[in-house]
C-alpha cells in the first residue's frame, strides 16, 4: 500500500511468479506526477462499443501505464544509442513496439487506441502507429476454400508469414510498411485497400493471437514469433464468465449499428429478437470464442510484459508487471 509517497507492490508468490502485483489503488498511486493530456471526449472518441471506459480509468490506469512504457521506449532509445556508438554505427533507432493480446470482447481494441492517445503526447514518441492483426486474416475466399470460417480468429486463419514480415519490416527501420485492412461490416479483407505505417516512434500492435509462441521447427529451419519483435507486451485479462456477457451485450447492441447496416455480412442479425440474439451470441461465443480463449490465447497470458486485469463492470482491478 502507499506510504511515505512511495507504493510496495506484492509479489503473486515470491518464490516462484516472475510477476509482481499491484492493487488498483496502488497502480494509481504511480501517476501523481505524470499529466493527464485526454479529455473526457477524447476518450468517448476511442471507447469501443460495450467497453464503458471513462477519464478516471484513464486517469487511475492508463496514465501510470503510458509513463511506464514510455521509460522502456526511452531506455530502449539510449541503448540502441549506446550499441550504435560501441559499433562506429550511425544507424538511426528503430521503433518501439508494443503488442496487446486478449480475447473477443475484452476491450483490447479500446486498450490500444487510448494508450496511442496518450503516448503520441509524449515528447519522445510523438509519432504513434496502431496496426490491428485483423487485416492479416485471410480472406473469407480462403477461409471457405479450406473450411475454416468456423473458426475465424484462430492462429491457422491468419497470414503469419505476412503479419511477421509486416512487423519485421518495421521494426527493422524500413521507411513505409503496408499492411492490408479489413472491414468488420463485410465481415472480410477490403481488396485493393492498404493502410501504410511510416517512421513510427511506436508501433502499437493488437490483436488476439499476438502473443503465440514460434510453431516448432526443426534446427535448420527456426522460426521467429511475431512477439519476438514487441519491446513491451501488455495481455488485457478477464474472467471468462464476464467476458461472454460482455461479448452478448455488445451483440445486442451490434443490431442497431453494425449489423443494421446494408452491406453488412450480419445483415440477418438485425432483425433478431432479444431472445434469439441472446440465443446466437451464447452459441457463436460457445463454439467459437471460447475455445479459441481456451486453447490458444489464454494460454500466452503468462508471456505478457503487463496483464491488465478487469472485474465484472469492465475497470481494471489490478496490475501484473513482468519483474524477470
Amino acid at each position: 500500500m502507499p506510504h511515505n509517497g512511495r507504493v510496495t507492490a506484492r509479489s503473486n508468490d515470491a518464490s516462484v511468479s516472475p510477476f509482481v502485483s499491484f492493487t488498483r489503488a496502488e497502480w494509481a498511486e504511480l501517476a501523481h506526477n505524470t499529466p493527464l493530456p485526454l479529455t473526457d471526449a477524447d476518450v468517448a472518441r476511442v471507447r469501443g462499443l460495450g467497453d464503458p471506459i471513462d477519464l478516471t480509468e484513464v486517469d487511475q490506469i492508463y496514465r501510470p501505464l503510458s509513463r511506464l512504457l514510455t521509460l522502456h521506449s526511452e531506455a530502449v532509445g539510449a541503448l540502441h544509442h549506446a550499441t550504435s556508438a560501441f559499433l562506429g554505427e550511425r544507424a538511426s533507432r528503430t521503433p518501439f513496439v508494443i503488442g496487446i493480446a486478449g480475447s473477443v470482447a475484452v476491450g483490447k481494441s479500446t486498450t490500444a487506441r487510448v494508450l496511442r492517445e496518450l503516448l503520441a503526447r509524449w515528447p519522445s514518441s510523438p509519432r504513434v502507429e496502431l496496426v490491428t492483426t485483423d487485416g492479416f486474416l485471410l480472406p473469407n475466399s480462403i477461409l471457405e476454400e479450406r473450411g475454416l470460417m468456423a473458426r475465424k480468429g484462430f492462429p491457422e486463419s491468419y497470414d503469419r508469414h505476412a503479419l511477421r514480415n509486416f512487423i519485421a519490416a518495421v521494426k527493422s527501420g524500413v521507411a513505409e510498411v503496408s499492411a492490408p485492412v479489413y472491414s468488420h461490416v463485410t465481415y472480410d479483407i477490403i481488396p485493393d485497400e492498404r493502410v501504410t505505417v511510416s517512421h513510427p516512434d511506436v508501433l502499437i500492435v493488437e490483436g488476439l493471437n499476438v502473443l503465440q509462441p514460434a510453431a516448432v521447427r526443426t534446427r535448420e529451419s527456426s522460426a521467429l514469433a511475431v512477439s519476438d519483435y514487441f519491446d513491451v507486451s501488455i495481455y488485457v485479462d478477464a474472467d471468462p464468465a464476464h467476458v461472454r456477457q460482455w461479448y452478448i451485450d455488445r451483440f445486442l447492441s451490434f443490431r442497431s449499428t453494425a449489423f443494421a447496416r446494408e452491406d453488412s455480412y450480419f445483415r440477418n442479425y438485425a432483425s433478431l429478437t432479444d431472445e434469439e440474439a441472446v440465443e446466437r451470441a451464447s452459441f457463436i461465443w460457445d463454439t467459437i470464442n471460447a475455445p479459441n480463449l481456451e486453447r490458444n490465447i489464454e494460454p500466452t497470458r503468462s508471456r505478457a510484459t503487463i496483464i491488465l486485469r478487469k472485474g465484472r463492470e469492465h475497470a481494471v482491478q489490478s496490475v501484473q508487471m513482468r519483474k524477470i
